[in-house]
């Protein structure tokens, strides 16, 4: 970039001051879903249905055109990010937050399940421009009047998919409903399940703009995606010995229970491995306590269902496997979503046995990727 060319963000339409503090975090050049969003956003910001595969970016995607729409002079809820699970809100409040160091303040309040309610009550009684929430938890809060939508202009509902598939379906009517003042929705999600659909007629426009990012491939084209048979008793010995291989490389092996979670969390740690689990039964404290260990890597391993890993988002994982494929297609994506994040590579690897190989030409036809054989 020369000196007379425009930054790559000026280009699309981002204020200098808000530069500046993307340039402080590293973030230089726009991915795909920014480069098309944002412009968009900007210029017309009406409602939007975008799809997108997780770790592209999608944050400074919407969150970027929705800080610069807000009114800092106003004290009032003007943009309401909606997301699956407390550690993607907290997330997403933290990337928002680092977007405004140099602009003119704006205020954002994370609430979600797991915290003290009313400390976020207190909270919410401060001057709050970006209300990011869990459905569940912003609908008690509105129930105590600690916060009104009624001011709400934006609304963005980030993995909508996700969202659907924890069963908030009804929880995101009844908000969409409650901030019937609102100018626009935003909607981003990797899939499109036929509940979404109904989710789009019943509170988007007749005609939203529609974004698809990469459409040949809905999975993140940085994943190496394999597969390896092995029969059903001989599973663990083999995650093993490959866990053993991974010298300081780290990641996530998925099970479709909680109690086939937990035998494997048993067996794997029985063997020393540096793992730990996480399934729907553990507390909220625990949950944290799991997240924390493998973020700051004091566990190299964790064994998770698809439910309790919902947002995980943890820097550099290098691999995913799935013990068993999962039910549906929506959660293959989810699954192998958590690697090859941030433009970086990664390996999603299946264990099947013999009969099952019909599954993987099945996710090759619908999510278009290629799967080859891992040998050891």
């Amino acid at each position: 970039m020369s000196e007379t060319d425009p930054h790559p963000f000026a280009a699309l339409g981002i204020p200098p001051e808000m530069i500046r503090g993307l340039e402080e975090l590293g973030i230089v050049t726009p991915t795909a879903v920014q480069s098309t969003v944002i412009p968009f956003l900007l210029k017309d910001g009406s409602d939007l249905i975008a799809q997108a595969q997780t770790g592209t970016g999608k944050t400074a995607a919407f969150g970027l055109p929705l800080l610069t729409k807000m009114n800092p002079k106003h004290r009032d809820i003007q943009g309401l990010v909606l997301a699956p699970t407390r550690e993607l809100a907290k997330q997403i409040g933290k990337q928002l937050f680092r977007f405004t160091k140099y602009t003119e303040k704006i205020f954002i309040e994370v609430v979600s399940g797991g915290d003290n309610i009313d400390r976020q009550t207190d909270a919410l009684k401060r001057p709050t421009h970006i209300v990011v929430a869990t459905p569940g938890r912003l609908l008690d809060l509105i129930e105590r009047d600690a916060l009104t939508l009624e001011f709400v202009r934006y609304v963005v509902l980030d993995e909508a998919d996700e969202m659907l598939s924890m069963g908030f379906k009804k929880q995101l009517s009844e908000i969409l409903k409650l901030a019937a003042m609102r100018r626009s929705t935003w909607l981003f999600s990797a899939t499109f399940p036929p509940g979404i659909q109904d989710l789009i007629k019943g509170s988007m426009s007749a005609n939203p703009h529609s974004i698809q990012i990469d459409q040949a491939n809905v999975v993140n084209r940085d994943i190496d995606h394999r597969f390896a048979i092995c029969k059903g008793d001989g599973k663990t010995a083999y995650i093993f010995d490959f866990l053993q291989r991974q010298k300081d490389r780290r990641g996530i092996i998925f099970c479709r229970t909680k109690a086939g979670a937990m035998e494997l969390y048993q067996e794997l740690a029985d063997l020393g491995l540096p793992v730990d689990v996480l399934q729907g039964d553990l507390m909220q404290k625990e949950r944290d306590k799991v997240m924390r260990a493998f973020k700051k890597q004091r566990v190299q391993f964790v064994v998770a269902t698809d439910v309790a890993a919902r947002g995980i988002d943890v820097a550099d994982l290098s691999f995913v496997i799935h013990h068993q494929l999962p039910d549906q297609l929506e959660y293959y994506t989810h699954r192998s979503g958590r690697t090859a994040r941030a433009g970086k590579k990664g390996m999603s690897l299946a264990l099947i046995n013999a009969k099952e190989k019909w599954q993987i030409t099945q996710l090759e036809d619908k999510l278009k990727v290629r799967f080859s054989e891992f040998r050891r």
